[in-house]
């Protein structure tokens, strides 16, 4: 009797506790939340199928329309969305999800991006999207910005808002002679082509980067992209400021454009081993290098200074190179860098310039790199370098 009864209370126990976890899990076995994000993912994944079918209704069927009429123009390959997470307040949500997109031709692997979604449900229990943005501190998408219009080159993309068609044919004019000329420094073991953005203004291309405009105040023109991408990384793009890069005359804006082309062509061998000076002084170094220009006339700021007598004692540090910093010393830290590859180029070779290049991109830390880099191709010290280096800023810029 006694155990039959220890045995009873068991199961009362026993069906209390199943009870209470249905009550606090519900019939389906998960957290009521949980059921609520496979809800809003399943309207995303449907938003998603909308977005590469070009459906507009079915988008409208997700929620609100909001920039879908702007992507029309973009050639997509792939559109996904993955909710991250969901915080609801009755029948209003909001959730914090991960885009994913691939442009066909271009991205070998998906562009991530962080959004944030307000959504809410109706009287049947149907979610729907209010508002889609970019992510706290994430950076906006072109489309975000207005109607993309999509230009073809022929190793080219161009994507632009708030601009002619015109203009974006002349973009794509000078990355489709960028990439042929990049290809017979550096070589042809890259993809070939670029991916152009260019948005309205200053503040546009801000947006573009999530950052403020003041950080790019008079900068032409950024590559974004992950440094010793592998096959699977993403395609870089280049994000051109129309207003620093209106002001160009020809030459400029093909200098620019090559160089940034060639940090596209570069980024697989360009790790946290690779200083400044050497990624972008290589990339001005191909930039000027059919120019004919010579180099007081390529390196203004440095041919003043040093014709003044005032030689830089070494390279340019990675701080040299930031944005905030003034003017003239941004400008000598990339002639300093264009000057270091120009003299490689010239008493070493152009095919030892990027042997070097590539050398010290094999390293993953920056200790040691340039030292056995130099030692290995260039049969050098750091020391003697920059002793040369100076000499030579002396016999070019004086």
């Amino acid at each position: 009797m006694a155990g039959r009864g220890r045995a009873g209370s068991g199961r009362g126990v026993v069906g209390w506790c199943l009870a209470l976890l249905m009550v606090l899990v519900g019939c389906g076995g998960r957290p009521a939340t949980d059921s609520a994000k496979a809800e809003v993912q399943r309207v995303l994944d449907r938003r998603a199928t909308a977005v590469l079918d070009r459906d507009r209704a079915a988008f409208v069927r997700t929620g609100a329309l909001s920039w879908f009429g702007n992507l029309g123009a973009v050639p997509l390959a792939a559109w996904s969305y993955r909710v991250t997470a969901l915080h609801r307040t009755g029948d209003t949500a909001t959730a914090d999800a991960e885009l994913g997109y691939r442009v066909q031709g271009y991205d070998r692997a998906p562009v991530i991006a962080g959004r944030t979604l307000t959504l809410s449900r109706d009287a049947g229990g149907q979610w729907y999207v209010d508002a889609e943005r970019p992510a706290r501190k994430a950076s906006q998408q072109l489309w975000d910005q207005g109607e993309v219009i999509a230009v073809r080159g022929k190793h080219s993309l161009v994507l632009g808002v708030g601009q002619s068609s015109e203009t974006l044919h002349s973009y794509a004019d000078l990355a489709d002679r960028a990439v042929p000329a990049v290809s017979d420094a550096w070589g042809t073991h890259w993809a070939g082509h670029v991916v152009v953005l260019v948005p309205k203004s200053l503040a546009g291309m801000a947006g573009l980067l999530g950052s403020p405009a003041s950080s790019y105040r008079g900068i032409a023109a950024v590559t974004t992209g992950e440094t010793g991408a592998q096959t699977r990384a993403p395609a870089d793009r280049i994000i051109v400021n129309p207003e620093a890069y209106g002001v160009l005359g020809p030459l400029g804006k093909q200098v620019v454009l090559t160089h940034e082309t060639t940090h596209v062509a570069t980024r697989a061998d360009t790790t946290p081993a690779t200083p400044l000076w050497l990624s972008e002084g290589y990339a001005d170094w191909v930039g000027y290098r059919d120019s004919g220009r010579t180099a007081a006339e390529a390196a203004p700021e440095l041919h003043e200074s040093v014709g003044e007598g005032e030689v830089p004692d070494a390279l340019p540090s990675d701080r040299d190179f930031g944005f905030s910093g003034a003017a003239t010393g941004l400008a000598e830290a990339y002639e300093g860098g264009w000057m270091a590859c120009r003299m490689i180029a010239g008493r070493w070779g152009e095919v030892r310039l990027g042997e070097f290049y590539r050398a010290v991109g094999t390293h993953q830390k920056r200790a040691g790199a340039v030292e056995d880099a130099m030692k290995k191709v260039l049969d050098t010290t750091p020391e003697e370098f920059t002793a040369r280096w100076r000499d030579y800023l002396r016999e070019e810029l004086s």
